[in-house]
């Protein structure tokens, strides 16, 4: 069995004093944090050791009990507060992986300078610094919290003296069925503050895309080519043996595109208005936070809609193109910036596609980009000619929405071509692989299915074997 695991977002009813509680215990449980942060500095060997057993020897070095009444580092004295147990614990823990990352980045810093000493060269690169000040959210470990129901929660708050249970009312959807919640913790955000709820779900384990594509002749996939352009995503469900079953246009770029980019443009004349600004001080906060929001929701709905369009036929893969480096055309701030944050959407759709896709057993893959929409899908040639309706297909133009290949006459939409290819290319580079590993008989490798075979020879055919290796079963 696998796991699939994502977080629950509830937003809390304000009441007098929650923030002030909010702010004491956050307070506090930083300044833990840092307390056993320096106990990781001055005992470094704690790391060598699993996080349970440091977890303990921690608590033996800073706690005192009745049959440790006098701990080398005494946590109460240097608190001057009565801390609860599984508040200790989680600071121990967050002290842990913060100080591993420190240990990790200073011992980088060590190897580079070590090779540039080697070879006679200076090394100006200044060494990583342990972080001055923590801000990280205080969870609630079993024991912080209680009486959880679908409108309100009771968790333990340092009002600054003392320890009290306060109820939270909570303004959003119950804990979903089939979801096994993990400790919350409480986050503020723009004002309000949030309860932040893991939840874990137990899935059968998907068999790897390799072992996929070796033994199910029938294997269904469904490649994606995300765009700039009205149709954000075009997804085109394959079948291993290249036969396309069935093509979703996922719409809604043009009016998206249109709507961030007015409210970039009025970012961009009130900032004309108030002249320049100070260094670090934040400038049309309402609006970046409505672009943010939009785009936000735009990569959840763009994302759902790709994966119910997998399950409605059955995929069980999602191929992306592995694409990176994008860079905006020179122009009007509202036009690069419209741009960009589009370029940025296309990694959150992927993103949030593959935490979907994962909870309902489907994997994601990525091929690379080159040429997947300069190539025909039909027989492989390259460039095809790519113009709009009232032009004539005379070279590859990009962003064009049609195209025509010169070699088989094959002719459509552009972004259905290089949904095509991309699929294309990801059949290609399993079969590539599994006839490398048939050949060289290494371990692990799957036992591959005589159709799937029989598929990758029709490949072969149709593509005239320019994009595809020879391979024998002999």
């Amino acid at each position: 069995m696998a796991s699939s695991t994502k977080t629950q977002r509830i937003r809390l009813e304000m009441r007098p004093g929650l923030l002030d509680w909010y702010e004491a215990t956050t307070t506090l449980y930083n300044q833990v944090v840092a307390f056993y942060f320096d106990l990781y500095q001055a005992q470094p060997g704690l790391l060598d050791l699993n996080q349970q057993e440091a977890l303990t020897q921690a608590e033996r070095l800073t706690h005192r009990t009745t049959a440790n009444p006098a701990p080398l580092w005494p946590l109460e004295e240097a608190m001057g507060a009565d801390i609860p147990a599984m508040l200790r614990r989680a600071a121990i823990n967050a002290a842990r992986g913060a100080f591993q990352s420190f240990h990790s980045r200073y011992q980088r810093w060590q190897n580079e300078k070590a090779k540039f000493e080697a070879k006679g060269k200076r090394f100006a690169h200044r060494p990583p610094v342990p972080p001055r000040t923590f801000r990280f959210n205080p969870p609630f470990y079993q024991g912080m919290f209680k009486e959880r129901t679908a409108t309100s929660i009771r968790v333990r708050l340092y009002s600054g003296t003392s320890w009290q249970w306060v109820k939270l009312h909570l303004r959003g959807e119950p804990l979903p069925e089939g979801w096994e919640a993990g400790s919350p913790s409480l986050v503020r955000r723009r004002g309000h503050l949030r309860l932040h709820t893991p939840l874990t779900k137990q899935i059968p384990t998907p068999s790897k895309a390799l072992v996929q594509v070796a033994l199910n002749p029938s294997l269904r996939i469904c490649a994606i080519d995300l765009n700039l352009g009205d149709a954000q995503a075009v997804c085109t469900i394959l079948q291993a043996d290249g036969t396309e079953v069935a093509t979703r246009y996922i719409r809604g770029g043009k009016s998206l595109h249109a709507r961030r980019k007015r409210l970039l443009g009025k970012v961009a004349r009130k900032r004309r208005q108030s002249g320049r600004l100070s260094e670090g001080e934040a400038d049309n906060i309402k609006l970046w936070q409505k672009i943010r929001a939009i785009d936000e929701a735009e990569a959840h709905r763009v994302s759902r809609r790709i994966v119910e369009v997998a399950q409605a036929h059955g995929a069980t893969i999602l191929v992306f193109e592995h694409l990176g480096n994008l860079k905006p055309q020179k122009g009007r701030y509202s036009r690069r910036g419209n741009e960009k944050r589009a370029y940025w959407l296309k990694g959150t759709i992927v993103q949030y596609s593959r935490y979907k896709a994962w909870e309902q057993g489907i994997l994601t893959s990525r091929v690379s980009p080159h040429n997947t929409s300069r190539d025909c899908s039909g027989c492989g040639h390259s460039p095809v000619a790519r113009y709009a309706a009232d032009e004539a297909p005379l070279d590859y133009r990009p962003g064009a929405p049609l195209y025509l290949c010169p070699a088989c006459l094959k002719r459509g939409n552009a972004d259905h071509n290089a949904a095509l290819n991309i699929g294309f290319r990801f059949f290609q580079r399993a079969f590539r692989t599994l006839s490398k590993s048939l050949h060289s008989k290494g371990s692990g490798v799957p036992t591959v299915n005589l159709i799937a075979w029989q598929h990758f020879a029709a490949w072969q055919d149709r593509r005239s074997g320019s994009a595809l290796p020879a391979f024998s079963l002999a």
